[in-house]
């Protein structure tokens, strides 16, 4: 993780795992790790420019023969040209199934619910899945909570590249090939 990810995940308010989302104990911050991120330097893929890793992902973000590598990769590996953005649904907000309060990311969703509706055992339609293509907007999860911290404990768009109606076997197809031209 860069600086910054592990600066969020380490907030005073909230000190959670980068990748679990469980709650750290004091202390148990993974100093060699982070010096190595510090002290590692690597070569941007799009414009060979070097940095220290801590530095490559706010890099990645500005970078446009970064953004220009990676959208070669991803039509590489597409079966169909990317669609217009503008019909895709909303899948960075979700509203509480609990209450009325709408607009969480998916860690803001999961930390509300946690916070105030760990108790609620009302069967409820999970906002994140019904968003998906392969979600039921009908289906009522008999335990909401353990759902969220099981299925939710990561973004999908971390792990995805936006083709949502890809089934799985064709991401992993993505993946393999993704990796194969990283190396």
């Amino acid at each position: 993780f860069c600086t910054p990810c592990l600066q969020e995940c380490l907030k005073p308010k909230k000190p959670v795992c980068g990748v679990c989302r469980s709650t750290l104990s004091p202390g148990s911050r993974a100093l060699d790790l982070e010096k190595q991120i510090e002290t590692t330097e690597t070569a941007c893929n799009g414009c060979h420019k070097k940095m220290y890793l801590s530095k490559m992902r706010s890099h990645a973000a500005s970078c446009s023969k970064y953004q220009n590598y990676i959208m070669e990769g991803v039509k590489a590996v597409t079966k169909e040209p990317l669609h217009n953005t503008r019909n895709f649904p909303n899948r960075f907000t979700f509203p509480c199934p609990y209450c009325s309060e709408k607009n969480f990311d998916q860690e803001g969703l999961v930390e509300h619910c946690k916070t105030l509706h760990s108790m609620d055992a009302k069967q409820v339609v999970c906002p994140i899945c019904a968003s998906m293509p392969w979600g039921d907007p009908n289906y009522r999860s008999a335990n909401f909570m353990e759902h969220l911290q099981r299925r939710h404990r990561f973004s999908y768009d971390t792990f995805v590249v936006r083709d949502y109606d890809a089934d799985e076997d064709d991401m992993m197809a993505q993946v393999l090939m993704r990796s194969l031209r990283d190396k």
